[in-house]
C-alpha cells in the first residue's frame, strides 16, 4: 500500500515498485484519510508512507495501523528518530533512489518472514465464508478444477476448503517456507505429508480412495526448491 499526498511523488514511487518483483502493488493512495478507510478492507503486509502531509502525517498514520510492516518516505531527515520510534522497518529519503528501497524491501520480507514464523493461522476467503486456516492442518492446496483461480485444501482431519480468488505466488508468500513446497503448476504440499521421493514423484502419508498412499508429480521446475526444503 502506497501514500503519498503528491501524485508526482505517488506516481513515481509506483513505478519504482513495480520494478521489484516480490512487490505487489495493492493500491496507491494520495489522501491519508481514504487510506485509513480503506486499509481496513484490504489484504496487504506492508505500507510506503509519505511523511510529510497536510491533513495527517504519515507517522500519525501509522500509529493507527496494527501489525503492518512500515517504509517511510521523506525529504527530511529529522524524522527518522520519530519514524523509529514506532518500530518502522526503514526511512528512505527522497529522491527515493531504486536500490535504496529494494534494501528497504527486503528488511520488510525478513520481518514479514520471521512474524509469519511465529504465526499459526492465516484468515483467507474460502467459500464458506472468512476462515482461519491454522498452518499445521495443511496438508495440500491444489487448483480448483471448477476454477484455477479458487484452491481446493486437504486438511489433516481429511476435510477439504475451498480458497477464492487467491494466487500460488500468493499463497506462497503466507504459508510458513520452511513448511510448504510448491512441486508442480497446480499443488503446494505441506513438507511434512512427504514419506519418500524420487526424481518426479512423491509418495505421500495419506491415503488415496483406493487406501494406498497419495502420489504426487515432481516437476523439474520446482524440483532445487523441493529438496533443499527436505535436506537434512
Amino acid at each position: 500500500m502506497l501514500l503519498d499526498d503528491e501524485l508526482p511523488g505517488l506516481t513515481y514511487l509506483k513505478m519504482l515498485c513495480e520494478q521489484i518483483p516480490e512487490l505487489e502493488v495493492i493500491k496507491a493512495f494520495n489522501n491519508p484519510d481514504v487510506f485509513l478507510t480503506e486499509s481496513g478492507n484490504l489484504d496487504y503486509d506492508l505500507c510506503i508512507l509519505d511523511i510529510e502531509m497536510p491533513q495527517m502525517s504519515g507517522i500519525q498514520v501509522a500509529s493507527l495501523l496494527r501489525g503492518k510492516q512500515v517504509i517511510f518516505t521523506t525529504a527530511h531527515k529529522e524524522y527518522a528518530a520519530e519514524a523509529f520510534d514506532l518500530d518502522a522497518v526503514d526511512f528512505v529519503r527522497k529522491p527515493i533512489q531504486l536500490e535504496r528501497l529494494q534494501k528497504a524491501v527486503q528488511k520488510a520480507i525478513r520481518q514479514i518472514a520471521d512474524a509469519r514464523h511465529h504465526k499459526k493461522f492465516v484468515q483467507l476467503n474460502t467459500d464458506k465464508g472468512k476462515s482461519l486456516i491454522y498452518f499445521d492442518r495443511l496438508c495440500t492446496i491444489k487448483a480448483s478444477e471448477i476454477d484455477s483461480r479458487d484452491k481446493d485444501v486437504l486438511l489433516k482431519d481429511g476435510s477439504t476448503i475451498r480458497l477464492k480468488n487467491i494466487s500460488f505466488e500468493k499463497l506462497q508468500t503466507i504459508l510458513p517456507q520452511n513448511n510448504f513446497c510448491r512441486i508442480n503448476k497446480q499443488e503446494i504440499i505441506a513438507i511434512d505429508i512427504v514419506q519418500h521421493f524420487s526424481f518426479d514423484q512423491i509418495t505421500s502419508n495419506i491415503q488415496n480412495e483406493q487406501n494406498k498412499p497419495q502420489l504426487f508429480y515432481l516437476s523439474e521446475v520446482y524440483r532445487n526448491a523441493f529438496l533443499e526444503k527436505v535436506k537434512i
